[in-house]
């Protein structure tokens, strides 16, 4: 084939392909066309349809707004007819309610009238009352003026006879004073005395009168003192047992122990202080070193305490051996005797007193006063003697000897505890008691015997004279050196301020008192009252154990020369 065929071929070929074209899109718009058309023909059924049923809907709305005007007007006919019927039964209720309250009121009101009736009756009767006690309230004042009135008259003319009678009395006594001093003068003529003299006389004779008097008085207190023997032998017996002598132990809170050496002293301070501060850190005892020649202090308020510190250093000492180590080591071994020595010290204090079932506590607790004193007397050694005092009282008394043994024995047993707890002695020691098992009356005479409680029982009451005498007795508590002088210079003031003393020696550590007396100011019936004053005066005054004695010295000495 030619070129040319090939060109027409494809023309052809061409022309073929756009008349399917052609074709195609021509039917493609022709289906477009029909689908637009019953599209349309659709939308006005469509809209015809709808424009029907609003048509319909239009006449229903007109028939149910015609058929709601017909509900409206018979809704509202119904209401008003509701209305008349409600309208009429609140004007019946109105009625009937206004009937009530008219009544109510009424009754009301008849009620308060008639309580009002009432209250003006009661009031109006008051009033009545009332002026009846006026009444006679006025007529008791017009009396009572008529008789004031007559009271000022019989007073005018009673002050009118007493103005008389006042004047005849100065004129009488004017005339009894001359006619006295005419009498003085005719006695002082005829005895030869004058008034001075002839009252020294009588004073004499009243003062002889007084002192026969006196010695008559004496000479029956003596014979009422025989009627009385078996008392005062009590008390004789009482004072005698004032006078016990026993062993004491005076200590204070410090304790010395010795050292074999000025050297030791370095091996106990230690290296920097180490070993000291050990010591006082596990002992708790102060440690005082000074320049004291081979001696050292320890000082320390709990007497146990301080005695196991000193034997702890002891113990060390005679060892050679001080480190901290072996403090704490020697330490408990003279905790264990301290306690081993305050068992064994209770052990025999209640063999002593003959006491064998004491709570064990208790025991232990009594042991630990073998290291406390009280003003320089041992409290262990002053129970056991306060318990002597007590039996041996209670036998004079016919009391039961065994109570009143443990009465006195345990009264001193709050002090083993005064520096743990807190309170007084008295009531601690009345607790520990109470709590193992002593009986009412052991734990009223502790709680008692320093009137921190009233004492309501014969024990308490020994119990306090027990431990007077056993704390009182000469030589049984120390007392410092200013209070001794202090009292020993009031004993003389008071002697030396009495008229006729001459000269005071307070003797015997202020036991004795001695005044002289000028005999020519005192005589001797003088000397016995100014004996009498001096030691009651003394026994007000001031605080002492045991008694003290006053003796009046009246000494006349008469001295002649032989020439």
């Amino acid at each position: 084939m030619t070129a040319l065929d090939w060109v027409l071929v494809v023309a052809i070929v061409v022309l073929t392909a756009l008349v399917a074209a052609g074709l195609y899109v021509g039917s493609r718009a022709l289906r477009h066309m029909q689908k637009s058309r019953s599209a349309d023909e659709q939308t006005r059924e469509q809209a015809n349809a709808k424009a029907a049923s609003v048509r319909a809907e239009a006449a229903a709305a007109k028939a149910e707004a015609t058929a709601a005007r017909a509900e409206a007007r018979r809704v509202l006919e119904s209401a008003h007819e509701e209305a008349d019927t409600i309208l009429e039964h609140a004007h019946r209720q109105a009625e009937s309610d206004a009937e009530q309250v008219r009544t109510a009121a009424r009754r009301s009101g008849e009620r308060e009238v008639a309580l009002l009736n009432a209250t003006v009756k009661e009031q109006s009767a008051e009033v009545e009352r009332r002026a009846g006690r006026i009444d006679e309230r006025e007529r008791q004042h017009a009396e009572e003026i008529e008789r004031l009135v007559e009271r000022e008259r019989r007073l005018a003319a009673i002050d009118t006879d007493l103005t008389a009678r006042e004047s005849t009395v100065s004129r009488r006594e004017g005339e009894l004073t001359e006619a006295e001093q005419q009498h003085r003068r005719e006695l002082e003529r005829i005895a030869g005395l004058t008034g001075e003299q002839a009252r020294t006389e009588l004073i004499e004779s009243i003062e002889s009168q007084a002192k026969r008097e006196a010695a008559i008085l004496v000479r029956d207190v003596e014979s009422e003192a025989k009627h009385t023997a078996d008392t005062r032998a009590r008390h004789i017996v009482v004072d005698a047992i004032q006078r016990i002598a026993s062993e004491q132990t005076s200590e204070s809170v410090v304790s010395v122990l010795h050292l074999p050496s000025d050297e030791m002293k370095g091996r106990i301070i230690g290296r920097e202080g180490r070993n000291i501060r050990a010591f006082e850190s596990v002992t708790g005892v102060n440690l005082i070193i000074d320049d004291t020649p081979e001696a050292v202090l320890l000082s320390c308020f709990d007497p146990v305490r301080r005695e196991v510190g000193r034997l702890t250093l002891e113990k060390l000492v005679l060892d050679g051996r001080i480190h901290p180590h072996r403090i704490e080591e020697v330490f408990e071994s003279a905790k264990n005797e301290v306690d081993r020595l305050c068992e064994r010290a209770a052990e025999e204090a209640l063999v002593d007193v003959g006491i064998t079932d004491l709570h064990p506590e208790l025991a232990t607790l009594l042991g630990r006063l073998r290291y406390r004193t009280s003003y320089g007397q041992n409290v262990l050694k002053h129970l056991v003697e306060t318990a002597h005092i007590a039996g041996i009282m209670a036998a004079e008394l016919g009391l039961d000897v065994a109570t009143m043994k443990r009465c006195a024995f345990l009264h001193d047993i709050g002090k083993a505890l005064t520096h743990e707890v807190e309170g007084s002695h008295a009531l601690i020691g009345a607790d520990l008691a109470r709590k193992y098992g002593e009986s009412d009356d052991v734990v009223h005479a502790i709680e008692a015997h320093h009137n921190e409680v009233q004492p309501q029982t014969v024990e308490a009451v020994l119990t306090q004279a027990a431990d007077a005498c056993s704390g009182g007795r000469p030589g049984a508590r120390r007392e410092s050196l200013e209070a001794y002088v202090k009292r020993l210079e009031r004993i003389e003031e008071i002697a030396g301020g009495k008229p006729g003393v001459e000269k005071v020696f307070a003797m015997q550590a202020g036991r004795e008192i001695r005044v002289m007396v000028r005999p020519d100011d005192v005589d001797d019936i003088g000397a016995a009252v100014l004996a009498r004053d001096v030691a009651k005066q003394i026994e007000e005054e001031l605080t002492y154990p045991g008694q003290i004695r006053v003796t009046v010295v009246r000494e006349s000495r008469v001295t002649e020369l032989a020439r």
